[in-house]
């Protein structure tokens, strides 16, 4: 399925990576989540997830400058078995994109979405949940494989990486070292998608590529203008916006993916 090429589309498009790149500009995270749901409430999922990777590999690679040489060295020994189990699972989630229906992934991802807001805001406490997170999120090699692997086979399928970001907000960071090492990971997973995506036949065709290169500008335009921002708006504020996006998108998806609404 195709991007309709009319001028409001367009606008529109754009106006959504302005928004989407922002948000990760200002909270180190979200552009994914925010770009490739609100894409897939009015193009085919599948569709949605393939246009954004490079979107998302522009943004992260403007955000992981961030980080300094001696930073980037340190990170990357420290979360090797991270990023090395992620992208495996990341090329066999995108080896399942073609395979799930439209209406049952949106509204997987809109149950994603809704999730996220639910546990992040705290309103349900999950029996059990507390026992996985000391178990899951420490830094051991094991730990770093389980949720890496896992968190890398949604990544691929969905563009939903809040997993890898629960776990990298959970190592103790500042939050500039988050931002940075959130970008470093999503960059190396978003570089082998792209190759990948090409080899698997993601891509429905020329078009899309097309698109989705031309669309990281404005993506990446967005991120540079939430950075400005970053220091002046609080962390409830920058959390307030993007769980409210997020629980709108994520009804939205929920009423789509059940036939309420087209």
């Amino acid at each position: 399925m195709s991007l309709p090429l009319t001028p409001i589309a367009a606008i529109s498009l754009t106006a959504l990576l302005l928004v989407a790149g922002a948000i990760n500009g200002l909270a180190g995270f979200g552009f994914a989540l925010v770009g490739t749901m609100v894409l897939a409430t009015v193009i085919d999922p599948a569709t949605a997830v393939v246009f954004m990777i490079v979107p998302i590999l522009g943004v992260n690679l403007s955000l992981v400058g961030e980080l300094s040489a001696d930073d980037l060295r340190s990170c990357g020994r420290r979360f090797t078995p991270l990023l090395g189990a992620a992208l495996l699972g990341t090329v066999l989630g995108m080896g399942l994109i073609d395979i799930l229906p439209k209406k049952p992934l949106r509204l997987a991802l809109g149950v994603v979405s809704l999730g996220f807001v639910v546990s992040a805001q705290g309103l349900v406490q999950i029996p059990g949940l507390g026992r996985a997170r000391e178990g899951c999120f420490v830094e051991s090699t094991p730990a770093m494989v389980g949720v890496g692997g896992l968190s890398g086979i949604l990544f691929g399928g969905t563009n939903v990486g809040v997993q890898l970001v629960a776990y990298v907000r959970s190592c103790d960071l500042s939050h500039g070292l988050f931002v940075g090492v959130v970008a470093m990971v999503f960059l190396g997973l978003n570089a082998i998608r792209v190759g990948a995506a090409g080899v698997l036949g993601l891509y429905p065709d020329l078009q899309i590529v097309g698109g989705s290169v031309v669309a990281a500008g404005p993506a990446v335009v967005g991120v540079a203008i939430g950075k400005r921002f970053r220091v002046r708006v609080s962390e409830r504020a920058r959390r307030g916006a993007v769980l409210g996006l997020l629980t709108v998108i994520g009804f939205r998806l929920v009423a789509a993916g059940l036939g309420l609404v087209g």
